[in-house]
């Protein structure tokens, strides 16, 4: 495992804390597990199947979505709640053809992360949708929001860009497509609340330089170009102090008016 590890761990030494340092940091620290998560898998496929000699007839194997995906929960949480590795999200209530949107990218390579790319390579279309549906409806609470050590002004500086955008930078608000409430809209738009900011600072830099890619015309790749790495680091620390809403769920499709087109979004 170890050997495994280090042929993918790239250095992130000579990146200072910008974005691209955060995108190189998530590699390293997310692979790990998930490497570990297929190999204990993998040692209960073993296991199983010499149990498996011993049951009866009248005692089959589960089959359902929650079984399935275990896979995704040795790492994202049962519930698809998150953890609290600053690195594996929450998928829980996202829209479905969000998750199923990055599940495709992660199969066709336009994002890159070994172990998500290695399990979503063989599995079809229907398969992908089933998936994204099931963690979609789960609805387990959120976490209470992070305490941030970024100064007030850095912090001022996020929400600035959140809310209102910056019109100097032709950057738009950030709410303009997640929703005041930054729940998402339906029906491919993500929440940007219960994230950690390390990791909305890392996908940031990852459309900013390139390494993460959506349907054209790629409209975070866009915007994240015009962000300053400061600015990245502002808007990642200021969302993640954000308490999710009450009723935590995606806006209607087409309550929002996007400032921008974005292809993993119908128009």
């Amino acid at each position: 495992m170890a050997v495994v590890f280090a042929t993918f761990a790239p250095s992130c030494k000579k990146l200072g804390r910008s974005p691209s340092f955060m995108e190189c940091r998530v590699f390293s620290r997310r692979i790990f597990r998930p490497l570990l998560a297929l190999a204990l898998i993998s040692s209960a496929g073993v296991f199983g199947a010499s149990q498996a000699q011993a049951q009866t007839a009248n005692q089959p194997a589960t089959d359902s979505m929650a079984a399935r995906v275990q896979g995704c929960t040795a790492c994202h949480g049962v519930h698809g709640e998150g953890t609290d590795n600053d690195y594996f999200p929450r998928l829980a209530g996202k829209p479905t053809d969000y998750l199923y949107n990055q599940l495709q990218n992660f199969r066709e390579g336009w994002r890159k992360y070994p172990p998500m790319n290695y399990l979503a390579t063989y599995l079809s279309d229907e398969y992908l949708h089933q998936i994204a549906t099931y963690f979609s409806e789960q609805r387990p609470p959120y976490p209470q929001p992070a305490k941030s050590n970024q100064s007030a002004s850095t912090l001022a500086r996020g929400q600035q860009i959140v809310l209102n955008g910056d019109p100097s930078k032709n950057i738009p608000a950030c709410a303009a497509c997640h929703g005041k409430d930054l729940t998402g809209m339906q029906p491919a738009i993500p929440d940007l609340v219960g994230l950690h900011s390390d990791y909305i600072s890392a996908q940031v830099g990852a459309w900013k330089s390139g390494t993460r890619h959506a349907k054209a015309p790629d409209c975070m790749h866009e915007i994240a170009s015009r962000l300053t790495d400061d600015d990245v680091t502002a808007v990642a620390a200021w969302l993640s102090t954000q308490q999710a809403p009450a009723n935590p769920v995606p806006a209607p499709a087409g309550s929002l008016k996007m400032p921008l087109t974005c292809g993993s979004e119908p128009q």
